[in-house]
């Protein structure tokens, strides 16, 4: 039973048809027709001009960033970002650009953080460029970043003149838990990045959305980093199905989530704070020892969590988690102490 990621879901028997049935053509000449619906289908969810289909939310993100920033410029990010912490320095890496951190108590960036990291007009200061939001933020939990607070962030950014960009990987949590639309969430940014390989549970790929332009741009960028694939259909067939098919079941996932993290919380020396998603964080007050000892104590039945810091393991709820594994999970931790 693997809580690591909500990345390691098999394909469902359905989506596994759609894959063989998928009509595909040569997507960088003629197109994908696949691709096509695909992409056309999300940029209508996001409320975008032009969505692009990617191999992976790490080139997403880096070709929105490369796209909407300037070579020597800066992002402002949060400082749990992913962008920030999980990308291998990518910005600076491949497109000259550094990352500003602000930190903040729950992920979301408001436009006093945004003030305090701006530069100034100074020639010896890199120049802020753009900004980056994270929703849901994967460090603080998953935590559901509301609408009204990227409006705020948005408009502030438009005064500074600055583009935002949205590592929305886990946007669909967000949109299931609330029950908004997905473009009320997105509609104060300029692009968003979304995965369909995390919650979603198909087996590869993620979207960068945004205005034609500003796609058109992306396109050559994505291009540049060998992002651009052939029959790839295929595969996206299996990201359409997902976006049909699993969005409403999200919800299941968060409440499972819910139920895991009273259990955790039931152990003497830990605690989990209730997820606003599917992303269960554990706190051990022993620190890493004691996180270790329970990583290991459920690694010895099959059951497979991730450390995330000094003291702290993260599990997530995914596609393959059902009410029965779940209570495998508990029955587990109530054996914690007889052990």
């Amino acid at each position: 039973m693997d809580l690591r990621s909500d990345t390691v879901t098999r394909p469902t028997p359905e989506m596994r048809a759609a894959m063989a049935a998928a009509e595909v053509g040569d997507d960088l000449l003629d197109g994908d027709p696949t691709t096509r619906r695909l992409e056309e289908r999300v940029a209508e969810l996001l409320g975008k001009e032009r969505a692009l289909f990617f191999p992976s939310g790490t080139m997403a993100n880096q070709t929105a960033l490369a796209t909407l920033g300037r070579w020597g410029g800066e992002a402002v990010v949060e400082g749990g970002a992913h962008v920030f912490h999980f990308e291998e320095g990518a910005a600076a890496a491949l497109s000259g650009i550094q990352l500003h951190p602000v930190q903040t108590e729950d992920g979301v960036l408001t436009p006093g953080h945004l003030a305090s990291a701006f530069r100034g007009g100074s020639r010896y200061l890199p120049r802020t460029t753009l900004v980056s939001v994270e929703n849901t933020h994967l460090s603080s939990g998953g935590t559901i970043v509301p609408p009204k607070a990227l409006d705020a962030l948005g408009a502030a950014a438009r005064d500074a003149g600055l583009p935002v960009h949205m590592d929305g990987a886990r946007l669909w949590h967000a949109a299931a838990e609330t029950g908004l639309p997905l473009t009320e969430f997105t509609r104060s940014v300029d692009t968003v990045m979304t995965c369909l390989s995390k919650g979603l549970g198909a087996p590869v790929g993620s979207m960068l959305a945004g205005p034609e332009d500003v796609m058109d741009e992306a396109w050559r960028v994505r291009r540049r980093l060998g992002g651009a694939m052939r029959q790839s259909g295929v595969i996206a067939a299996a990201g359409l199905h997902a976006v049909e098919h699993h969005r409403d079941r999200l919800v299941e996932d968060h409440s499972r989530a819910r139920t895991l993290a009273e259990g955790f919380s039931s152990l003497p020396g830990f605690h989990a704070p209730p997820p606003a998603t599917n992303i269960v964080m554990v706190e051990a007050e022993e620190g890493a020892a004691a996180a270790s000892r329970l990583m290991e104590f459920l690694g010895e039945a099959g059951i497979l969590i991730l450390p995330f810091g000094a003291g702290r393991l993260r599990g997530v709820v995914h596609l393959d988690v059902d009410d029965d594994q779940v209570e495998r999970v508990l029955e587990r931790l109530r054996a914690w102490d007889r052990e």
